[in-house]
């Protein structure tokens, strides 16, 4: 039986309580990754391995957490990543999440296939946010797209570039949510999954019954018959297109007005091709370990593509950032900025829009102490300096 936690303080806090609160094939969807989740696992713990340089007595008056991320201004240099079904962790999620993202002073981003519409979230919002797009079969769809998020007042697109098809997710396999052979929902499937909806009947009434209609609503004109999400689902799923190239991109990058980063880059000749087509900025990312097993973490991968990049393109990453101390080292590495996922839905199924809300403010004065205890007041100032390089090393053999 869960102990109820009346005062959560870190993700795990936050991931707890949405355990608690979710069914679980949806906490599963959210929390897993592809195949044995070896790079799921090592997103995370390689943040770890980033040893920080303690500095002492240094005036470190009037610290200063402020940014720009995508020529856009920010209390801190990190945004909300573009989460599918970020509907289903609470009721309008995306709602909630970016009227907490904008209480915040950081960006967030629709995802495509998000439960609200642009129309709504644009609604909530006090602030622009940025609109994720997929590379859909449908590239008159893909202009609507375009058109309708420009028309909301978004300048930033966020165009992810590595899933020409779903990656191997075992637990969702496993709650039903995934068939093998591409087999429709089985009897079997839907009862499991009937099951755990029952099991969580306050979830169900504020997220089923007050929070509906429950559609990928971007995407509710491209597919007007579908009445659930998982009708959405095999709609969205026979529209990737794994025959998308570079040229693609520069037929995107012609189309779209505002600012372009491409997420889904880990590697230093694909971050190089990302400038030779117009992108001005590259999130560097796996999927959270969702999309292929086996590949590196984001943290590794960082510094050379930094190295190589960084000097003539905008460098953010995410991937298994959890507190405001990773914020710190992504930026010491040389990022721009950060994305997270999975905290920002923990945080809402948790405890909504408040829950997200107390989660940033903690991460702006954990980054803030970061900084304090490092020597440093401005973002600006952070670099390789406030690494310890040598015990970096070490943990490294």
């Amino acid at each position: 039986m869960h102990c109820k936690l009346e005062y959560p303080a870190t993700v795990s806090d936050y991931r707890d309580l949405a355990r608690a609160r979710l069914p679980r094939s949806l906490f599963d969807y959210i929390d897993g990754g592809a195949s044995d989740e070896q790079t799921l696992v090592a997103n995370t713990n390689d943040w770890a391995k980033i040893i920080l340089r303690q500095r002492v007595l240094m005036n470190v008056d009037n610290v200063d957490t402020s940014s720009t991320l995508a020529g856009q201004q920010c209390r801190m240099p990190l945004a909300l990543a573009p989460l599918g079904l970020a509907g289903m962790m609470a009721r309008r999620g995306e709602v909630q999440a970016v009227r907490a993202a904008n209480t915040a002073g950081i960006p967030f981003t629709l995802s495509t296939v998000g439960i609200c519409p642009l129309a709504e979230v644009q609604a909530a919002a006090s602030e622009p946010f940025w609109f994720q797009l997929y590379m859909i079969r449908d590239r008159e769809r893909v202009k609507k797209l375009l058109q309708q998020a420009w028309q909301t007042g978004c300048r930033t697109l966020v165009f992810t570039i590595d899933l020409p098809f779903s990656g191997m997710r075992h637990r969702d396999t496993r709650n039903g949510l995934a068939t093998s052979g591409g087999l429709g929902p089985s009897l079997r499937s839907s009862t499991l999954k009937a099951q755990q909806v029952l099991s969580r009947p306050a979830w169900a009434w504020q997220v089923v019954v007050r929070g509906g209609p429950l559609t990928f609503g971007s995407l509710s004109e491209a597919v007007p018959g579908a009445r659930n999400p998982e009708a959405f689902k095999a709609w969205v799923d026979s529209q990737f297109d794994p025959t998308v190239t570079w040229s693609d991109i520069e037929w995107l990058r012609d189309l779209w007005q505002g600012k372009l980063l491409l997420k889904g880059i880990l590697d230093v000749e694909d971050a190089q091709r990302a400038i030779r087509t117009g992108a001005d900025g590259i999130i560097v990312s796996n999927h959270g370990g969702r999309q292929l097993d086996g590949v590196a973490s984001t943290a590794s991968r960082l510094p050379d593509i930094v190295a190589a990049t960084g000097a003539h393109i905008e460098v953010l990453v995410d991937g298994g950032i959890r507190s405001g101390v990773d914020i710190f080292r992504a930026l010491a590495l040389g990022a721009k900025g950060v994305l997270i996922g999975r905290p920002w839905a923990w945080a809402l199924a948790a405890e909504g829009q408040q829950g997200l809300e107390q989660l940033l403010a903690r991460w702006q004065q954990e980054l803030k102490l970061t900084m304090m205890l490092t020597g440093v007041t401005r973002i600006s100032d952070i670099g390789p300096t406030q690494l310890d390089i040598i015990a970096s090393q070490d943990a490294k053999k």
